[in-house]
């Protein structure tokens, strides 16, 4: 960000952002003990609303839970952070941050330390790069492999695991890629540096399961969820990484990513090299949701 925000909710109260501090032996900056939530809020017919709230907030929480980092705060009080953060900057549509990790305490990885939490928001725009969503990107298979099942938990949004995703999207950089995917330890497609995959075939919606090494997104569910509800039919299953190259479309998803199309993988065109009909449906679809096109049937728009 070249500006930050006035404004950060941090410890219970809104501060100013400079003033949101924690100690450099904090056991989150050594250990990478934090579990945190993306999430982003959008402008509405009715005002601003923060995309599935308290589907986030509950993740932030299960995250919690499988790593015995007690939370300080309950949901209902970080939801309204959220709220709090949002006006005291004034924004409309921005990303917001909720992020909770072990403090200044002991120095073992065992140690008992307090739990710090902070929520952040800034305004973003497409996560990798202006003009992405309409022209796609160009991705490549990584070098480096997501975790083995019963190592990290890939299901809790945990800060240490993105240190993989930082190799996966890093190396993409480096070699000229927009993104970066990632193969599983069975050499199966698992999902890119942080976003979920979808892989289109005729008319059908192919996607990585839950044991792939991925994130459960919930930008996954909702496009899961969409696209069952608009007759469109979603199969999750293990696919190999030619895959990518067989399908018609591909395209990533995730809250920072929302749905961004692939046009190549490893210089070979996906299809006829720009983003197809099927990913056009979905993020119509999508951001019909905010433009008051798609019927929000589940309660997903929070009021900010």
């Amino acid at each position: 960000m070249s500006t930050y925000p006035e404004f950060i909710w941090h410890q219970g109260a809104i501060k100013p952002w400079r003033e949101a501090t924690t100690h450099v032996m904090a056991h989150a900056l050594h250990y990478g003990s934090s579990v945190f939530e993306g999430i982003r809020a959008y402008e509405t017919r009715d005002g601003v609303a923060i995309f599935r709230l308290t589907d986030h907030m509950r993740r932030l929480f299960l995250s919690a839970k499988v790593y015995d980092l007690p939370m300080p705060y309950s949901l209902d009080e970080l939801n309204q952070a959220c709220r709090d953060v949002i006006r005291a900057n004034g924004f409309g549509a921005c990303y917001l941050r909720p992020v909770a990790f072990r403090g200044l305490g002991g120095f073992g990885l065992s140690a008992d330390c307090p739990t710090d939490v902070a929520v952040a928001a800034w305004q973003m725009g497409p996560y990798l790069g202006a003009g992405v969503l309409e022209q796609g990107i160009d991705a490549m298979v990584s070098s480096w492999q997501r975790v083995a099942p019963n190592t990290i938990p890939t299901g809790a949004k945990a800060g240490g695991n993105y240190l993989s995703g930082t190799l996966i999207a890093r190396e993409a950089r480096r070699l000229g890629f927009g993104e970066g995917i990632a193969l599983d330890t069975q050499g199966l497609l698992s999902e890119g540096a942080g976003e979920n995959l979808f892989l289109v075939f005729g008319e059908e919606l192919h996607t990585t399961p839950v044991s792939s090494a991925i994130l459960n997104g919930i930008t996954r569910d909702t496009v899961m969820r969409l696209a069952r509800d608009a007759g469109i039919a979603v199969v999750e299953r293990q696919l190999p990484r030619e895959y990518l190259y067989f399908a018609d479309e591909v395209f990533m998803c995730g809250t920072a990513a929302e749905i961004t199309p692939i046009r190549s993988v490893d210089g070979k065109p996906v299809g006829s090299g720009k983003p197809g009909p099927m990913t056009r449906r979905i993020q119509d679809l999508f951001f019909g949701l905010f433009a008051g096109r798609t019927p929000d049937r589940y309660g997903w728009l929070e009021t900010a």
